[in-house]
């Protein structure tokens, strides 16, 4: 079998080729992964959106590999070194740091000291080396062709022939590969304080005596080693056995340890080693370390960031957002149900009694005149006090029934001072822009929170350590899933929001909102055709994640894709109903058998999911809104103290547990040994971003402003199972003879630092 991209990928994902093969074409169509797993069930066998992206990151993979593979190839060939044995091993790689071992040896390169010696004529010697011939003549003898100007004598002469046959050693794929896994599952990583650095680098003490292997190291560990080293503060190096390398270096190259010149390939051997191999695979292994963390890192940051995006909205209500501070004041907005600025003010809190006192007029004023449904308010500096100073005019009744509800308003600022913000808000301050946004993220958090850059958020780890163009790309996925997953109202959206949009992007989400602020707001799906440069193809793409709400068609604003009206109309038509009387009537829906309209391009597994939005349309996939209670008695981090039992919410997870706000201005961590009853591999297997908890305080540190929290403290363990008492363990027979000794090191190993002493070739 030659190069095939969906039967490779069949294979490493256990998918049907079929299914692959389907996949890749629509994705080379320009179809996008949310309009694929949504609506081609039946062309990918049901495939949902992580499949269909982890095919299309696989075959983008294996394009690029095809392509370097053909640049490897052409150079090769052009050398005339293309062998029929070299060229197969190039054409069945799967693996781009296969492909580059295999082309080293062909690769130019800048000057070393074997290209030295081979332009002294030693190459011919060096071959005899590598021969292992029995029952050649003395070493001055074999030397003697070859001295002379640069080449004095026996010795120089063999010591650059050794420079040739090193240098071919380290560039042998298979040595290259073997030791590449032999480091990996054997290596450790080490880390110690660079001098002088102990007190600048005291955030990094963790590491300043540091082992652990290399195959077990957690992502968070290697990138804070990674950062450590970059600011100067730490050393790290990759420790590992040398004679065990050196041992399968031999393996591999040594065929006759009874050779003539044995003596000669072993000195090679063990230069090759030093000088060329330990350093390169030390920089592979630590490369592969840091692509793992950066995976991983991405991973969690997703994670977060999809469950933060997803959460719970409040909906189109009429909000007071408020915008704490002391010294300038506290920043209100009022906004419409649409998220459109109303009236904005200035307010002063704990200044004085009469500014307070005018404080709350406003306020009150602004809820009874504006019929305020629910008050924002920003949970930064100040916040809790704003909050407290709400909930006394509440119980005054000064506030009508508006809910009091505390915004994490991490990133506004951001927000604020963008262009995006610009654009919505030419004529308003950075101040007024960013209490609107708090006001909107209350409304809808995914609306809202997509003008940010994902990175401004918070709610990932090392976050400016791992490969950004990689983080970008996987946090526009994440986006790009989520706003597909709810669906947007086209009439209200922003031009940022339909951007995410499946198929549509900045330049047609612009025409879009101009086309809608020229003409008016849309009344059916079918008028998005009229928007200039949206061809059918992007049409198709978006149609079904757009909604017309109160439109002229029943169906456009639900997730029903145009191109399957017919089918709905065929429907309500044997039902004896009109459209609209078949939409969110469940009981006429649950008469329906989908099997009797399974098409040629409609089958079973979109008719369900066509069934299930004509009982709910437009359903909000995020769940039912409910709002955190912090304890009135504690609003700064002063207020703490050990045992305290309080509620919180959620705001990050990564590997080595979650932080939780509970109401202070300084998020506690509740370490992973502390999040359940049970061991937990993974924190995110048991909380995510958002989430109501209730925690207990186990540690105030006021001198590094940490607070260490109990998920697992603050509530009973479960009960075990009934049954019979288990049985005590046999007891052990007495120890006879001497306790065994632990195992010896390992063999002439690598001291920690010894590769971070810059060589040369």
């Amino acid at each position: 079998m030659g190069f095939e991209p969906a039967a490779i990928i069949a294979e490493e994902l256990s998918l049907g080729r079929a299914q692959v093969e389907t996949t890749l074409q629509l994705l080379g169509d320009s179809a996008t992964v949310p309009f694929i797993a949504r609506y081609r069930k039946e062309m990918t066998g049901g495939l949902d959106e992580v499949a269909v992206a982890k095919i299309q990151e696989r075959g983008e993979y294996l394009c690029d590999l095809a392509a370097r593979r053909e640049t490897v190839l052409a150079s090769i060939a052009e050398q005339g070194k293309l062998t029929p044995s070299l060229k197969a091993a190039i054409e069945a790689t799967r693996s781009k740091t296969e492909l580059e071992d295999l082309y080293l040896p062909y690769k130019p390169k800048r000057k070393t000291r074997a290209t030295v010696a081979r332009e002294r004529g030693l190459a011919p010697l060096a071959d005899r080396i590598l021969a292992q011939e029995r029952g050649l003549p003395p070493r001055g003898a074999l030397a003697a062709p070859y001295l002379g100007g640069e080449v004095p004598d026996v010795d120089a002469a063999f010591a650059g022939a050794r420079d040739i046959v090193a240098e071919r050693v380290a560039e042998t794929a298979s040595v290259r590969a073997t030791l590449r896994d032999l480091s990996l599952a054997t290596g450790q990583v080490a880390a110690r304080v660079a001098k002088g650095k102990e007190t600048e680098g005291a955030k990094y003490k963790d590491y300043f005596e540091y082992l652990q292997p290399a195959r077990e190291i957690p992502s968070h560990r290697m990138l804070a080693l990674r950062r450590g080293e970059n600011e100067g503060c730490l050393r790290v190096a990759l420790v590992v056995d040398r004679d065990a390398c050196l041992d399968c270096a031999r393996h591999l190259i040594v065929k006759d340890p009874a050779a003539s010149l044995a003596a000669e390939l072993q000195a090679a051997l063990g230069d090759a080693y030093d000088r060329l191999l330990k350093p390169a695979i030390e920089v592979d292994v630590r490369l592969h370390l840091k692509e793992l963390a950066d995976r991983e890192a991405i991973r969690v940051f997703s994670d977060n960031l999809r469950n933060l995006l997803l959460s719970p909205a409040l909906g189109g209500k009429r909000v007071l957002a408020l915008d704490p501070g002391f010294r300038t004041g506290c920043k209100l907005a009022v906004i419409d149900e649409q998220g459109g600025l109303l009236h904005h003010d200035v307010v002063f809190l704990g200044q004085s009694a009469a500014r307070e006192t005018e404080a709350a007029q406003k306020i009150a004023e602004q809820v009874a005149r504006r019929k305020i449904e629910a008050i924002a308010v920003g949970n930064g500096t100040g916040g809790r006090e704003s909050e407290t100073f709400l909930r006394k005019l509440h119980s005054a009744g000064q506030l009508g029934d508006a809910q009091i509800i505390v915004v994490n308003e991490s990133g506004a600022s951001v927000y604020s001072a963008s262009e995006v913000a610009r654009e919505e808000f030419p004529n308003e301050d950075i101040t007024v822009r960013g209490a609107v946004s708090i006001g909107r993220r209350l409304q809808d958090p995914l609306a809202e929170l997509v003008k940010i850059d994902p990175k401004s958020i918070g709610v990932g780890q090392y976050q400016h350590d791992v490969h950004q163009p990689s983080l970008s790309k996987a946090l526009d996925g994440v986006v790009e899933s989520c706003v597909n997953q709810v669906g947007v109202d086209v009439n209200t959206a922003s031009v940022k929001l339909l951007s995410y949009v499946a198929g549509v992007g900045e330049s047609l989400a612009k025409s879009i909102v101009a086309h809608r602020t020229a003409k008016g707001p849309f009344t059916r799906r079918d008028h998005l055709k009229l928007v200039p440069r949206l061809g059918p193809k992007a049409f198709e793409q978006a149609a079904g994640f757009l909604r017309v709400r109160g439109g002229d068609h029943p169906l456009d604003n639900s997730a029903v894709h145009p191109e399957s009206y017919d089918i709905v109309e065929r429907m309500a038509k044997d039902l004896g109903v009109a459209v609209a009387g078949l939409v969110g009537h469940r009981d006429l829906v649950k008469r329906i058998n989908p099997a009797a309209y399974v098409d040629g391009k409609r089958g079973e597994p979109t008719l369900r999911d066509i069934l299930a939005e004509l009982e709910k349309p437009g359903r909000d996939p995020r769940a039912r809104f409910e709002a955190v209670k912090f304890r009135a008695d504690v609003t700064k981090f002063e207020d703490l103290a050990p045992e305290m039992v309080l509620e919180g919410v959620i705001t990050n997870v990564t590997q080595f547990g979650a932080f939780v706000d509970v109401g202070v201005h300084q998020d506690g961590l509740v370490h992973v040994s502390e999040l359940a009853h049970k061991f937990v591999k993974d924190p995110a297997s048991v909380v995510k971003v958002g989430d109501r908890v209730k925690v207990k305080v186990l540690q105030v540190d006021a001198a590094r402003r940490r607070i260490g929290l109990s998920i697992k403290q603050a509530s009973e363990p479960p009960a075990r199972p009934a049954g019979p008492p288990a049985a005590a363990p046999a007891a052990l027979p007495p120890r006879r003879g001497p306790r065994p000794s632990p195992p010896p090191p390992p063999r002439n190993q690598d001291t920690p630092f010894n590769g971070i002493k810059k060589r040369t070739r």
